[in-house]
């Protein structure tokens, strides 16, 4: 099946398209490029490879006609009002996201939103299926479609399927929740390949499959029998594939004249302080703003920090405002910023400078490079992109991260200043590492990162990815020892960084 349309060899699929439509004082409107981790990390790939993109274009109502951005043909799928509401807003974000994220807040069950996410994956999946090309690759991401590699298959056997999660992929205890587990799981199976953020996100994956539905899996893979079928089985490799970002891109960018004048210029405006700690979050529950607030509070209280000394800069871009925890997580976080800037500022020096907007991708940039401390201390989260975009940014070897334990990050960066973000004084402690260190030290943990970064770019992320679903469900056509050993290699180094940083805190009750 395909649509009167032109069709191509390599199509994304994804919630949104990777533009904005904008409208500007006369009522013109463009596109232009939207924010956010999976546009910057494709932006890349597609723009060496073409292709089509399908998703959503952001507005609710009919699709706009299909277009052309750069290499890209644009295939809009519409989605209405209810539709947000109920396969965004409910299912996605109310129901899937915080059984993905640990529940760290209640998830919410609604068949009505259950029926309307079927039904719009199977708005994707035809959309999809009238852009491919005869025997074409088709790259699924997202927890949003979970539905669409059996849909898509069922329309269209022809194609190489491959789907990628870019947030966690939970225990079986949390996944056994969903009424509708079953159907995600078959639903993922349509797919060629399965990649995830961590080993041990696959590995859930894996486990689900045996214990909801009795599938037998060895190593890497799952074989089942397709419902209705009798006798054909098909096997699906599922395996850790991490994401990261395009470090050429970002480390030239940081380099330009007019990035390092708008970094001086920041330190400037917030008073040239000599110690800069940033945030960069979606205002959202899982990235651990609260517990960082708190730990922050907490230094500043018992003067072990001080304005105009030190200063936090805390971007908090919008995130699903509509949504009621997000909304509760946004008053609770101004609250506190509000508490925290009325008892430690300093006339002419504001403790915390708190921003809730997106910046365009310069700006952000320059932030990077202006910042000492970097703070990513998210409760939970697939890989968090902006720690691997911070060590691309910075050329000069300086500044210091501090990580959370609980990001795929964590699994490649073990030279970061590691903490466990629920113990608000290891993050403590973890901060003041970060200050504390001597530069030379810093200096070669950044280095170590920055390698890091650059041999495993978002280029050579796409290659495997590709790779591993052309040659699916058999391994792709190399060898994966020194894979292995490198794993072996960071896992050693993050277990003494994990020891390091239990052993400060432990410290402080005696």
């Amino acid at each position: 099946m395909t649509g009167a349309g032109p069709t191509f060899d390599l199509v994304v699929v994804a919630n949104r398209l990777p533009v904005d439509r904008v409208v500007d004082a006369q009522g013109q409107g463009t596109w232009q490029r939207s924010p956010g981790g999976l546009v910057s990390a494709m932006e890349g790939v597609m723009a060496d490879r073409g292709g089509a993109w399908v998703g959503w274009a952001g507005e609710p109502g009919p699709a706009p006609e299909p277009f052309s951005e750069g290499p890209l043909y644009l295939r809009p799928v519409s989605l209405a009002a209810a539709d947000v509401e109920e396969y965004y807003e409910g299912f996605s974000n109310d129901t899937l996201w915080p059984i993905y994220h640990d529940v760290i807040v209640q998830a919410t069950f609604h068949r009505q939103w259950w029926n309307t996410y079927r039904a719009v994956n199977r708005r994707f999946a035809q959309a999809v299926a009238e852009v491919a090309a005869p025997g074409g690759t088709v790259w699924v991401h997202d927890y949003q479609l979970q539905l669409v590699p059996a849909m898509l298959r069922e329309i269209r056997p022809d194609l190489r399927i491959g789907w990628f999660n870019h947030i966690p992929f939970p225990p079986v205890e949390l996944f056994a929740q969903l009424p509708w587990r079953r159907a995600l799981i078959e639903g993922l199976l349509g797919a060629d390949f399965l990649g995830f953020q961590r080993t041990a996100d696959a590995d859930n994956f894996l486990r689900s499959c045996r214990r909801m539905l009795g599938l037998s899996t060895k190593g890497r893979t799952v074989t089942f029998t397709p419902a209705g079928e009798t006798s054909q089985s098909r096997t699906v490799r599922a395996s850790a594939i991490p994401i990261s970002v395009d470090f050429r891109g970002l480390a030239a960018l940081a380099r330009t004249p007019e990035v390092r004048a708008r970094a001086a210029e920041i330190r400037a405006s917030l008073g040239d302080p000599e110690v800069l700690m940033l945030g960069v979050d979606r205002l959202d529950y899982t990235k651990g703003i609260r517990h960082r607030l708190k730990a922050y509070g907490e230094l500043l209280q018992d003067s072990s920090l001080s304005p105009p000394t030190v200063t936090l800069m805390q971007v908090a871009t919008p995130s699903r405002e509509r949504v009621d925890a997000y909304r509760a997580l946004r008053e609770d976080v101004e609250r506190t910023v509000g508490q925290i800037n009325g008892e430690s500022s300093v006339v002419g020096s504001t403790a915390i400078h708190y921003l809730h907007r997106s910046y365009p991708r310069e700006e952000m940039v320059a932030m990077f490079v202006a910042a000492d401390i970097m703070l990513v201390t998210p409760l939970r989260d697939g890989m968090n992109l902006v720690a691997k975009e911070y060590v691309s940014c910075r050329n000069d070897l300086g500044g210091a991260l501090v990580l959370s334990e609980f990001t795929g990050a964590w699994h490649e960066l073990h030279q970061a200043f590691i903490c466990n973000p629920h113990d608000i004084e290891g993050l403590k402690q973890a901060i003041m590492r970060a200050i504390t260190t001597p530069e030379d030290e810093k200096r070669r943990r950044m280095k170590a990162m920055r390698k890091r970064v650059a041999d495993h770019d978002v280029q050579r992320w796409s290659s495997r990815y590709l790779a591993a679903l052309a040659a699916a469900p058999s391994k792709p056509p190399r060898t994966a020892r020194a894979d292995q050993e490198e794993t072996v290699a960071v896992e050693r180094a993050n277990r003494a960084n994990l020891r390091a940083s239990d052993r400060a805190s432990e410290r402080t009750g005696e």
